[in-house]
C-alpha cells in the first residue's frame, strides 16, 4: 500500500510553510494594507495569487480534473527541483533516468545531491520489460520517463507506464512536455488509480508560452500539498497567469498550430528522406525530429554559419542532430541548405 509520508523527508513533513499576506486573506476587499505593496495602482503592483485559482480553474476544465490536482510553477523545471527537495533524502534516495533524455533530471538531482541511475532502453528507445531492471529499482526517490521523450520524440505506452509505477516505490514522474504533438493520450487518466504518478505538463511548448515559464504538474492531491508547502509564495508571476488565462480562452488558436506544426513535421520527413547524407530519421510524436547524419557534427557548424541553429545531439545519439518543426518558410530554408550540402 503506497503511503505518501513513508517516501516524503521528514524535515518537509515537520516543517511550517511560509504564510504570505495573500494566502492569509481569501476574499474581496477595496483596500489592501496588509502586503507593504506600492499602494499606487498599475497592473503589477499587488502580488499574484500565490494559488493561481483562476488560472488553475481553466486548467481543470480542460484536463477534466480537480484544482487540488494541479500545481503551477516557473517552468516544470521547477517543479522537477521541487520534487527531488520533498521527496529525496540527500545521499540514500536515488534518480532513475533512461538515458537519452532530458538534461535537467540529472542537473536537479546534482544539486539536491541525489545519485542517478541511468537504466537501459531498447534499440528504438522504448523501456526494458520492468521484470528485467525490477533488481535496479532498489530504492526510493523518484523515476523519470519523458514521453515523448526529448531528443528521440518516442512514446511510451500508457501499459508502461502504469507497470513502472506499480513496481516502483517512489514517485513515477512522467515528463509530458510534448504530448500535445503526439497521436497517443496523455497519462492523466491514471491519476485515478496510480497514487505514486506525478504528470509535467508545460505552457511552452504547444502553447507558444515559453517566455512565460510556466509549468505545469498533475497529482494525488497530497503530493500537490506538499509541493504547495514548499514552493516560493508568489513563484508564478501576474502576466504569465493573465497570458496563460488569455491562451486557454483561445484554445481554437493553439490547436491550429498544433495541426500545422505536425504537418510541417510530416512533410519534413518526406523531404529529408531524399538527402543522401541522411542516414536515419527517428520516428517522432514530438515537435522535433532527431535526425542521423553522415558527417553530423560538420553539418551542424555549416548549418550555424548559415544562421540555422539546430541541436547536436551527437553526445547523447552518435552522429544525431536534433531538428525543432519551424515554420514553412524556416523549414523551406532549412531542407534547401542541407540539400546544397549534399556531397
Amino acid at each position: 500500500m503506497f503511503n505518501l509520508e513513508d517516501i516524503t523527508r521528514k524535515n518537509i513533513l515537520q516543517m511550517k510553510p511560509y504564510s504570505s499576506a495573500r494566502s492569509e486573506f481569501k476574499g474581496q476587499a477595496g483596500v489592501f494594507l496588509d502586503a507593504n505593496e506600492n499602494p499606487n495602482e498599475s497592473l503589477l503592483n499587488r502580488y499574484p495569487d500565490p494559488l493561481q485559482i483562476q488560472l488553475k480553474t481553466e486548467i481543470a476544465k480542460l484536463k477534466d480534473l480537480s484544482i487540488d490536482q494541479i500545481f503551477l510553477g516557473n517552468g516544470s523545471d521547477e517543479a522537477i527541483d521541487l520534487l527531488f527537495r520533498a521527496f529525496c533524502e540527500p545521499g540514500t534516495d536515488k534518480a532513475y533516468i533512461f538515458p537519452p533524455t532530458y538534461g535537467m533530471y540529472t542537473v536537479s538531482a546534482a544539486i539536491n545531491n541525489v545519485e542517478v541511475i541511468e537504466l537501459p532502453v531498447e534499440r528504438d528507445f522504448g523501456l526494458p520489460a520492468i521484470n528485467t531492471i525490477i533488481d535496479r529499482l532498489n530504492s526510493a526517490g523518484l523515476l523519470f520517463i519523458c514521453s515523448p521523450n526529448n531528443p528521440t520524440g518516442n512514446f511510451i505506452d500508457q501499459k508502461t507506464i502504469k507497470e513502472y509505477a506499480d513496481a516502483f516505490k517512489g514517485l513515477l514522474v512522467v515528463d509530458e512536455a510534448y504530448v500535445d504533438f503526439s497521436s497517443e493520450n496523455s497519462n492523466l487518466s491514471l491519476l485515478v488509480d496510480v497514487p505514486n504518478l506525478v504528470i509535467l505538463q508545460t505552457f511552452s511548448k504547444a502553447w507558444g508560452m515559453a517566455g512565460a515559464r510556466l509549468g505545469m504538474a498533475f497529482a494525488g492531491v497530497e503530493i500537490i500539498d506538499t509541493l504547495n508547502k514548499i514552493k516560493p509564495p508568489y513563484n508564478v508571476n501576474t502576466l504569465s497567469q493573465k497570458e496563460a488565462i488569455i491562451a486557454l480562452n483561445n484554445a481554437s488558436k493553439t490547436n491550429n498550430q498544433i495541426k500545422s506544426i505536425i504537418e510541417e513535421r510530416d512533410n519534413l520527413v518526406t523531404q529529408l528522406q531524399e538527402l543522401n547524407h541522411v542516414v536515419k530519421i527517428f520516428p517522432s510524436e514530438a515537435n522535433f525530429l532527431l535526425v542521423e547524419f553522415k558527417n553530423a557534427d560538420v553539418l551542424f557548424n555549416k548549418l550555424i554559419e548559415k544562421g540555422i541553429i539546430v541541436r547536436n545531439r551527437t553526445s547523447q545519439v552518435k552522429d544525431c542532430i536534433r531538428i525543432t518543426v519551424g515554420t514553412a518558410e524556416e523549414n523551406t530554408l532549412l531542407l534547401k541548405t542541407l540539400k546544397d550540402m549534399q556531397g
